[in-house]
């Protein structure tokens, strides 16, 4: 008995053999599906190798699951508000606790049970109530306990401290403390980081001057100018951005200026690349890592591009130093005494009056608990260093995404492996991972068209003939 005698009804009609046209002559005429498959299947078969071709084309990332979104995501998040309320020591986090737990419990009621598909869900009412939800998070957990410790005038130290370096800059031309003695005298930060307390030194202090107000604003700001490249009420509403959004910010305008400093390069702007860059090394010491890997980035983008000239990475390179040179070097050469003292020592662990940053990460855990712990974990982190430049020499990032990864897998390193360091440092490789696994969401009539079609939908990308014709974003 052969394969097709099975089949119902396969008798009937026999003698008059196959039909012109039928599915089974198709099917013998196309060689590629044997006669006893039913005739719906191979058109079934055809869809689904349709929908695969079309997530190749334009990126399979687009369609991963939001694992990070939905109910149990803002659940674990009114969690950990709880337990920052609980356990703190610090007034506002308290405050922040106790307020973002009820904004992402609401956040949670409002989402949908399962965390929605990036694609044609995306789109539809499952993801239109996630967004909600996250707009719901956003507001409980960063601008209500902002606003509620604005009027009542409580911040982290953080805040006096970058208003007080605003008052030293205008007056005496250094932000510094000539000799630091406590520990609120200190300033950790570069030179660029009292333009946000300038407000407060003009007008004095208020609701409208304090200094968190003016870096949340950076911060969305920069967020804004990457585009599509991060999802802004998701990322305002994590934890790890809605307490520094609150209570006192300093890293956010630093991670959002490299995300767009990044975002700038893989579109070939080098010369805004280099300043934006420069703008956020003259605020802290943890931008820096930033500038070497958009050079590369820039370096390998030229190449793939059939350009072999270096200029992008000269433009970018001088406008970044040149920003840096002009923000900080009038500081140091006012005092170069204080500089070293604030930016340099006291970071370090060098001078008299130990820093407060003391998470139990790697590297503190290393330095306080084992003999020569603290040499140890500088050596650590300095061989963590030579490796991420190695990987750059070795496989440079050719993608923004790329770039993004890998400057946050260098800062995770650098960040635990530090003797002093914070949780909240975090922040850093947590908004430049976002930035690296995002991925722009496709129009409903493209990723429709391209899932129940054996077709691919038109490509918005350029033909693939130039060498230049792939996206690099």
């Amino acid at each position: 008995m052969d394969g097709t005698a099975a089949l119902p009804g396969a008798g009937k009609g026999s003698d008059k053999g196959p039909e012109k046209g039928s599915g089974e002559e198709k099917d013998k005429e196309a060689g590629t599906t044997p006669a006893w498959i039913p005739a719906r299947l191979p058109a079934r078969i055809r869809a689904l190798n349709g929908r695969w071709r079309r997530i190749r084309a334009v990126g399979a990332s687009r369609y991963r699951p939001r694992t990070l979104s939905g109910r149990w995501w803002w659940a674990a998040c009114a969690l950990a508000a709880l337990a920052t309320a609980a356990l703190s020591t610090r007034g506002p986090r308290r405050v922040w606790g106790a307020v973002a737990a009820a904004g992402y419990a609401a956040a949670a009621w409002l989402s949908p049970s399962r965390p929605t598909d990036r694609g044609p869900a995306d789109y539809g009412p499952a993801a239109s109530r996630g967004r909600r939800a996250a707009a719901v998070a956003a507001s409980g957990a960063a601008l209500l306990p902002l606003l509620i410790l604005l009027a009542a005038g409580r911040a982290q130290l953080e805040v006096e401290v970058v208003a007080r370096s605003a008052s030293l800059l205008l007056a005496t031309g250094s932000p510094y403390v000539p000799h630091p003695e406590a520990l609120a005298d200190f300033d950790p930060y570069l030179p660029g980081m009292a333009v946000f307390g300038i407000p407060e030194a003009l007008f004095g202090a208020g609701p409208l001057t304090d200094p968190r107000v003016w870096t949340g604003a950076a911060f969305l700001a920069a967020l804004a100018a990457c585009g599509r490249g991060l999802p802004p009420l998701w990322t305002a509403a994590c934890p790890l951005v809605a307490l520094p959004l609150a209570v006192g910010g300093v890293d956010l305008p630093v991670v959002a200026l490299m995300c767009l400093g990044l975002t700038l390069a893989g579109r070939g702007r080098a010369g805004g690349a280099g300043l934006v860059l420069g703008l956020a090394a003259a605020l802290k010491w943890t931008a820096w890592p930033a500038l070497p890997v958009c050079l590369v980035l820039l370096r390998t983008r030229s190449r793939r591009d059939g350009d072999q000239g270096s200029r992008p990475v000269l433009r970018c390179a001088v406008t970044g130093a040149v920003t840096v040179a002009v923000l900080v070097l009038p500081v140091v050469v006012r005092d170069p005494a204080a500089f070293l003292t604030h930016v340099v020592a006291f970071p370090l662990g060098l001078t008299d009056t130990v820093s407060t940053a003391a998470s139990p990460l790697p590297g503190h855990l290393l330095a306080t608990r084992a003999p020569g712990g603290r040499a140890a974990a500088v050596l650590l982190l300095a061989v963590s260093a030579l490796l991420m430049a190695v990987s750059l020499v070795v496989r440079p990032p050719g993608t923004v995404a790329a770039a993004a990864s890998r400057l946050a897998l260098g800062l995770l390193l650098a960040l635990s492996l530090m003797p002093a360091s914070r949780f909240g440092y975090l922040v850093h490789p947590l908004v430049l991972a976002v930035l690296a696994s995002h991925r722009t969401p496709l129009p409903p009539e493209a990723s429709v068209e391209g899932a129940t079609s054996g077709v691919p939908a038109p490509s918005r990308e350029r033909a693939p003939d130039a060498p230049h014709a792939r996206r690099h974003q």
